[in-house]
């Protein structure tokens, strides 16, 4: 079910440029955008009966034409407040991250390289930081069919540039 959503949630938004579904695999799903061209595994977060800014997604991307591949980003369900720290823990591992708005990434390449390795091996993910309002807030993600998505992306990107 949370995976139609995460289907609706990526195609309506853009209609006039589709994009090709590469499969769904536990709670990720893998998408191809020939036009832009890249690539990406996505999953929503856990539901939540907390008020949300915005309906939170982890994704990984690809983009061949940049050279640019395992590319973390979050979407998160609140808009961060200036300064704010943002962490992110992927099983045992703890990462600090960069971000504004309601938006968050790695530091850089070799952080998005570790970040990536931890969620092949872990079974769980969570990023929490504080919201504009001055609250604490986190999002939680499964990790099942997260290796098998990303392998997809890469994959489907392969013959892309």
């Amino acid at each position: 079910m949370r995976v139609l959503l995460l289907i609706a949630l990526v195609l309506v938004p853009t209609s006039l440029s589709a994009k090709d579904s590469l499969g769904t695999f536990g709670d990720w799903g893998a998408f191809r955008d020939v036009d832009t061209p890249r690539c990406y595994a996505i999953a929503m977060a856990a539901p939540s009966s907390l008020q949300r800014d915005y309906q939170p997604y982890a994704s990984v991307g690809t983009w061949p034409g940049r050279n640019v591949r395992g590319q973390v980003h979050f979407r998160l369900s609140r808009n961060i407040q200036s300064g704010s720290t943002i962490r992110l823990r992927v099983g045992d591992r703890n990462f600090s991250l960069t971000g504004g708005g309601g938006d968050a990434w790695a530091q850089d390449q070799r952080m998005d390289a570790a970040i990536v390795a931890a969620m092949r091996s872990a079974s769980r993910m969570s990023i929490s930081a504080r919201g504009s309002n001055g609250r604490n807030f986190s999002n939680s993600y499964k990790l099942n069919g997260v290796a098998t998505a990303m392998d997809a992306a890469t994959v489907g990107c392969a013959k892309l540039r």
